[in-house]
């Protein structure tokens, strides 16, 4: 019939990989690469999280608490300036390592790492990360006591980092106007000492019961 043949029906993609597909991937890299690294150094493992993010002048508007009934106004900007901020996050002792720059490159990722690798020379750190080009780039430089592990493609939720951005976009930036990029840095810097600063914080954080399971107890 023409009518039929010309309705649209909206097709729902179904999902190719179930979010346990992905954490059974991750913690098979992980067991393989704990392995490797024991059997070749005698330094203890530290595992850490790591990802970037960029904060900028652009208003990050949320909801807050007002007395009824009362509606809440707040200002907004619009300006396009931005910086980024690296971050690497672990339950072990409440790790968190943070980093500003002007750009997201490979060099910049690769002094990130020497920061990191330079701060636990006793250690040998595996840290997690996205597939992202700068973490792939033949120029990365590695540290010697420093280790990557991928994270399967397209799952952020894996990554305990991006609730480090959210706590610091909600309750750091939200609601507010900057007059200065360099405001911005400062609000977000606040944050992250803050953190870095309660160990028991970062703890929780990152203490995801499943990393806690399933890495917490290999990487130590």
């Amino acid at each position: 019939m023409a009518g039929a043949s010309g309705r649209r029906t909206r097709v729902t993609p179904k999902p190719t990989r179930k979010p346990k597909r992905l954490l059974k991937k991750l913690r098979e890299l992980l067991d393989e690469k704990v392995k490797e690294k024991r059997a070749v150094c005698d330094k203890p493992v530290l595992l850490l999280f790591q990802d970037e993010a960029r904060f900028g002048r652009m208003s990050d508007p949320a909801r807050c608490w007002a007395p009824f009934p009362q509606r809440p106004l707040v200002e907004r900007a619009l300006v396009r300036e931005f910086r980024y901020f690296y971050a690497a996050i672990g339950p072990q002792g409440g790790t968190l390592h943070w980093r500003v720059s002007e750009n997201m490159k490979t060099e910049d990722m690769s002094r990130f790492l020497n920061q990191v690798g330079l701060s636990h020379p006793d250690r040998h750190v595996i840290m997690v990360l996205d597939g992202a080009s700068s973490h792939k780039a033949k120029a990365l430089a590695i540290p010697d006591n420093l280790s990557l592990i991928h994270l399967p493609p397209y799952s952020p939720e894996l990554n305990p980092v991006e609730i480090l951005w959210h706590e610091l976009r909600e309750k750091h930036c939200s609601n507010r106007v900057f007059d200065t990029l360099d405001a911005v840095q400062a609000k977000v810097e606040q944050g992250l000492s803050q953190l870095a600063v309660h160990r028991e914080a970062v703890t929780r954080l990152s203490g995801w019961q499943w990393i806690i399971d399933s890495l917490f107890m290999k990487a130590t």
